[in-house]
Parts: C-alpha cells; structure tokens; sequence
C-alpha cells in the first residue's frame, strides 16, 4: 500500500513537470457552490421584487407601501408586498417564501432588527440584495438602508421640548417594539439630548401600537401626576396618548413620523409636535435603488430621508 502511495506521487510531480516543460495550461474547476459577485444588469420592467413591510396597520407604513407601488407601476415593475402584521415568525416566513420564489430584490422594514438577520443572511446566501426601509438590519449584507436619522430626529424631539418646558420637568417617554432599530436610535437621541436638562420619570413600550399607547399613558398618568411632557417614539402611540390624556393641555405630546393623522392631529392641537419622516418618498427611494444596482451604478450604502419638526402654530 505504502508502495503504491509513493508511486502515484511521483506519477503526479512527473505529470505536472510535463505540462509546464511542454508549454501546457493547467485547467483549474471553479467551485460551483461560490456566488457570483457580478451584477447581472436588467431593465426595471423586468426585476421582480419582494417587499416585506412590519405592518400595514399604520398609515406610515401604508405611504411607504404607496411610495413603492407609485415608482412600480410607472416602471412595469412586478412587486410583491406582504404584511407581517408586526410578527416576526410571520415576516421571516414571508421573506423566505420570496426567496424561495427568487426574487431579483427584497425591501425590508423589519419588524426586529436582530430577528430579521437569518433571513437577511439568506438572501446573501441566494445572491438576492438586500435593502433595508426605516429600520436596520443587525446583520447579514446589506446594499443600503433608506432612512431618516432617528438619532437627529429624537434630538430636534429634545430641543423643542426643553425650549418649552425649561429645566429638571419631569417628562414621559413611550417606546417602540423592543430590538427594533428605530426605537434604539429614537430614543438613544432624545435620551443623550435631555440628560441634564430633563428629567425622565418613566419610559414604557407601547410598541409601536395606537392602542398600547392609550393604555400605557393612562397607566403613565396615573403614577406620574407631575409630567408636562410626552415623547412618544412614533405617532401612532402618540395619537393613543391623545385619547387617554382627553384634552388635558398641561402635558405638552411630541410624536414621531410625520402620518396624516399625526399631522391633523398636530393642526388640530391635540399634539403639539412630531418629527416629520416623508415614507411615501422612502418607498421611492427604495425602489430606485434597486433599478440603479441593477443598471450597474453604484448606491451608496445609507440613503437619507429628509426630516422636519412640524409644531402647532400655538408654540411657534
């Protein structure tokens, strides 16, 4: 046996000795199972694309859906959009099932940041970029994320609320779905901007959701009779604050995301403020990102939203 081992040893060193005096090529196999990293280019009419939104029981989330399907429609764009209903088993099995359709593209608005990695590494997996809406992906590859600045958005929050309220007024704050990267950046911007100057009493999630937030600022309200103010991290909760604070126009209420009914109620003065996103230009910017990689041009890895403080014209 030990015989044999050294003999075709030196059968190959003598093989590979002929091919180089000769003048030969050595042929190498490329490995099948290794992605591909060129960009196959293709027309916007021919892409097909999966777009996963965190719910569409949101009108925030519904202009960003609207957004989409305006840029699609002009391109003859084939888009499909699935609802996870703020479920993450629900948007992982979603997002799986498009894959498994081979979609060209995915848009994500993840519903968690860190639940969404698997299937964000999954489509790494299957050559299928990845571009992330409003929210981040804690892993896997990702070709941009279209968003406004959370954390400078939770600042401009801070700023308006201590012009108005002046120092050491105890204030609430009420926070998104737990791991979602918007409810971090949110909050880490309006936490580092009050620190000092406000005092924050109490912060409680409500999960994104109009309904908790009526019921956590009752909650809140009640243990806490002393605050004159409210952050809430989105203006669906804030628009659930409205309901459980009844008109009470000692507590000043600061939403986020810039909804139509955040917006009226901000005229209205049932809220005094919110930080204004525009989704439905997201849901654009997110489609023309995937038409621009797919024409070969490069897109830069963070795609800006722009933001506006959008106050009622009692506090100006």
């Amino acid at each position: 046996m030990q015989i044999k081992t050294k003999t075709w040893f030196f059968i190959g060193l003598s093989l590979i000795s002929t091919l180089f005096l000769t003048g030969c090529s050595i042929i190498t196999l490329e490995n099948p199972y290794q992605k591909s990293e060129k960009i196959v280019k293709k027309s916007p009419s021919k892409l097909k694309v999966g777009v996963s939104l965190s719910t569409l029981n949101n009108p925030f989330f519904i202009s960003i859906k609207n957004g989409v399907n305006n840029v699609a429609q002009k391109n003859k764009t084939n888009v499909q959009i699935s609802d996870a209903q703020n479920d993450t088993a629900k948007q992982n099995n979603d997002v799986e099932d498009m894959i498994q359709k081979k979609v060209d593209v995915l848009i994500i608005n993840p519903v968690d940041s860190s639940a969404i990695t698997p299937e964000v590494k999954a489509a790494n997996d299957a050559g299928i970029p990845v571009i992330t809406i409003d929210r981040s992906s804690d892993g896997g590859n990702v070709l941009t994320l279209v968003a406004s600045d959370s954390r400078k958005g939770g600042k401009m929050a801070a700023q308006f609320m201590i012009e108005q309220l002046g120092k050491n007024a105890q204030i609430a704050e009420l926070q998104g779905i737990p791991g979602a990267s918007a409810t971090r950046e949110r909050g880490g911007g309006f936490d580092d901007a009050v620190k000092g100057k406000l005092n924050i009493v109490t912060k409680q999630t409500a999960s994104f959701d109009r309904a908790k937030g009526m019921t956590t600022t009752e909650n809140i309200v009640q243990g806490h009779p002393n605050i004159k103010g409210i952050f809430a991290q989105n203006d669906e909760m804030a628009l659930g604050a409205v309901q459980a604070l009844k008109g009470n126009k000692n507590i000043i209420l600061v939403g986020f995301d810039g909804s139509e009914d955040g917006l009226s109620a901000v005229k209205k003065g049932q809220m005094t403020a919110t930080v204004a996103q525009k989704p439905y230009k997201m849901g654009q910017l997110a489609m023309q990102a995937a038409y621009d990689h797919f024409a070969g041009k490069k897109v830069s890895k963070n795609i800006a939203s722009p933001l506006q403080l959008v106050v009622n014209k009692n506090y100006k």
